[in-house]
């Protein structure tokens, strides 16, 4: 008897078929179990009525000439049709003439699409609302806001610093270096130049020990990140919780740190879940948006990691509709096997670090030990396999080339959305 298991993939899903005796465990986040009687819109408003650490927001726009609210770019889920709209409102209600400007995080990506804005944000604030996207190659767009701890020199878009109230907006998830996501990764990465999100990402910063999921204190990617964040004086911020499919179930706003802090609370307790180790895990990236493009993928093979054991076949679905998501990365991770990827970032200086280079780093530490099934529509299967990965066009495809390296009593694993779980070791 087979079980069936519905796996995120693009905008849809695609199913695995596992035969029970095989299957070791299905292992989802409680999250997406969470029940709420509240909207999503409800849910959202009473955060920003009920501030954790500092007054309402309206109350913190009175007087205010110049605003700046940063909003997160194609590759995150966060649902910006429904906070922005009660964002703009509170900030009119304390000035209704504030200069307002929505400033897109980009980090190091592509330029957000028009489309793609009316589908996060919609058509009324795309037509009637000023927006920037960062971009993370443009000098001039930058302020030299000194160093942070880690030395990386902080260079931040100018926005941010002229303004007199600068307001974040994201969500809250594991994140397999940062710790978690959210609060403070609006600025760093989210709207600084490549210089300085390259030396956070740099090879000794994503090699500590310390750089991982679910670990923010003595992190040095999250002590940058902090750092950043208080320099510009972010005043308020609005993070959610998403389930799967992308609905908020919580939200929290106020204090940078405050209200981040209550989120990350409600997000470990609701996505950690004791990590089992199969012969075969079979994961994605949860789905659109997060799974358009290889470079973002690491971050669902990073859990499958903790639960494939020493030698474990990772198999990873992840439809790359949008490529490989970087020219350096796809260079990068093309380079050679995994062991001469990781020996050549491992002698490049933090300040040299080249942009992209975090995700063939981490992908060589885990393809030194795990062999890796990329199932994909959308990428060649040789560019796949000058990856070091194995093409595959299903799971059920995926899972026979598997069982054909582990064996036919393989146990399996299947984490069926690799973001959204923080997977610990029993004893922890």
């Amino acid at each position: 008897m087979k079980k069936t298991i519905s796996i995120p993939y693009y905008t849809s899903t695609m199913d695995i078929h596992v035969e029970e005796e095989n299957l070791k465990a299905v292992i989802t986040a409680k999250m997406h179990e969470f029940k709420t009687e509240k909207t999503e819109v409800e849910l959202v408003k009473e955060a920003l009525e009920h501030p954790i650490g500092v007054a309402p927001l309206c109350e913190l726009a009175k007087g205010k000439k110049k605003v700046v609210l940063v909003t997160s770019d194609h590759t995150r889920a966060v649902p910006s049709k429904i906070t922005l709209p009660l964002e703009l409102a509170e900030i009119r209600k304390g000035s209704p003439d504030a200069d307002i400007t929505i400033l897109i995080a980009t980090g190091l990506h592509r330029a957000t699409t028009e489309e793609e804005q009316r589908r996060m944000f919609g058509d009324e604030i795309v037509d009637n609302e000023k927006i920037a996207i960062n971009n993370a190659f443009e000098p001039a767009d930058f302020a030299d806001m000194g160093t942070l701890p880690s030395g990386a020199e902080f260079h931040v878009n100018k926005l941010a610093t002229e303004c007199d109230l600068l307001i974040c907006e994201g969500f809250i998830e594991p994140h397999f270096f940062a710790g978690f996501s959210g609060g403070r990764k609006s600025i760093l990465p989210g709207i600084c130049s490549q210089e300085t999100v390259n030396m956070n990402h740099s090879y000794q910063a994503i090699a500590s020990k310390y750089a991982k999921t679910g670990v923010l204190e003595h992190n040095p990617i999250h002590e940058d990140m902090l750092c950043a964040a208080r320099r510009v004086n972010v005043q308020f911020i609005l993070n959610v919780a998403l389930n799967a499919e992308k609905k908020v179930i919580a939200a929290w706003a106020g204090d940078l740190e405050a209200a981040h802090a209550q989120g990350v609370k409600f997000i470990r307790e609701w996505s950690q879940c004791p990590s089992i180790t199969g012969d075969i895990v079979v994961t994605s990236n949860g789905g659109y948006p997060l799974d358009q493009n290889l470079y973002q993928s690491p971050k669902a093979v990073a859990t499958a990691e903790a639960c494939a054991g020493e030698d474990g076949v990772i198999i990873m679905c992840c439809s790359c509709a949008d490529g490989m998501g970087g020219t350096h990365f796809e260079k990068l991770i093309q380079m050679g096997t995994p062991e001469e990827i990781d020996a050549y970032l491992s002698k490049i200086p933090a300040k040299d670090t080249i942009p992209e280079q975090w995700c063939p780093q981490i992908y060589a530490r885990i393809l030194h030990k795990h062999k890796m099934i990329l199932v994909t529509t959308y990428l060649d299967p040789e560019t796949v396999k000058k990856c070091n990965m194995i093409p595959a066009k299903t799971p059920d495809e995926a899972l026979e080339i598997a069982y054909g390296i582990k064996g036919k009593d393989a146990s399996v694993v299947v984490i069926p959305d690799g973001v959204s779980v923080l997977a610990v070791a029993p004893e922890n």
